[in-house]
């Protein structure tokens, strides 16, 4: 995402896996007061997960997730670094 960031001025976030694009882009805008062009979403499923224990084979799940990658009008820019 870094090279993205600096080539095509993309960003990512994860957001609320009930989230929209309309409300996405309403919130990255009101956040970080940049205009936003275009947005594109993505689902991650969890993936199941088994280790070996003393006990046996532990199982589990990890959780999933929805990543959204946010393409910022030309000469816009979100500065992550600003408040260190």
């Amino acid at each position: 995402m870094t090279k993205l960031g600096e080539k095509l001025n993309r960003y990512a976030f994860v957001v609320d896996k009930k989230a929209n694009k309309i409300q996405i882009k309403k919130a990255v805008e009101e956040l970080y007061d940049v205009q936003v062009e275009a947005i594109n979403t993505l689902r991650y499923g969890g993936k199941r997960k088994s280790r070996f224990t003393r006990a046996g084979v532990v199982s589990g799940k990890a959780s999933s997730y929805k990543k959204a990658i946010v393409t910022l009008a030309k000469d816009e820019l979100i500065d992550f670094y600003s408040n260190i």
